[in-house]
């Protein structure tokens, strides 16, 4: 059975829509409430949309890496964020914090571990997520 018209249309803007408050709530999650968690479940949400309609082998062309890879992926960048600390004699996952721009007397814009932490999660969630899902779909088929 071919998927309608519109499904397919309407699918192609929600996702991009989801990927990009997905990464919001990344980007939102070191104040308030969010993170890579929820990110990467909002983020595997609009892929799922997609597979709804469009079928499994056309996701897996759009997201063009394996799954598994971006949660391992996702996984490698979580512990280089936890040994980052090492060099400067802190305890594993203690944040540390570098600040780009900003004049005398000022900080500047702040990158920090924990951001580096919260996208290796939200990887992980997502490649997880999304490997999940294409098995059930290969079972089901």
């Amino acid at each position: 059975m071919k998927p309608s018209i519109i499904l397919v249309a309407a699918t192609r803007l929600l996702v991009v829509l989801l990927l990009l408050f997905s990464v919001f709530m990344l980007w939102r999650g070191h104040n308030e409430p969010g993170g890579g968690f929820i990110g990467g479940l909002i983020g595997a949400t609009g892929f799922i949309l997609y597979a709804i309609a469009c079928g499994a082998d056309a996701t897996r062309e759009a997201l063009r890496v394996r799954p598994e890879f971006i949660a391992m992926g996702g996984l490698a960048t979580s512990l280089i964020a936890g040994l980052i600390s090492a060099p400067f004699g802190d305890a594993f996952l203690t944040g540390q914090w570098l600040f780009f721009g900003g004049s005398e007397g000022e900080k500047g814009f702040p990158i920090s571990t924990v951001l580096l932490f919260d996208i290796g999660v939200y990887a992980v969630v997502m490649g997880s997520a999304l490997s999940i899902v294409f098995a059930l779909e290969d079972e089901v088929e």
